[in-house]
């Protein structure tokens, strides 16, 4: 019974990470602001700090089934 969330929730989670590194990867390398109002470097490092993390959360959750 409980494989069902595990794996709703392993995708959510590691869709969403992917999504943000590829995101955050597009914007640096075409020079783009990652987020407006913040510095490029703070923000870019913080989204990568933020999609690994994710993207790490959706394997443990795999991990658990």
């Amino acid at each position: 019974m409980e494989s069902g969330p595990a794996i709703f929730a392993g995708t959510a989670f590691t869709l969403f990470g992917a999504a943000l590194l590829l995101w955050t990867g597009v914007r640096v390398r075409h020079g783009e602001p990652v987020a407006l109002g913040v510095a490029p470097r703070t923000a870019a490092a913080l989204t990568t700090l933020f999609g690994t993390g994710f993207l790490l959360l959706g394997i443990w959750c795999f991990g658990r089934l």
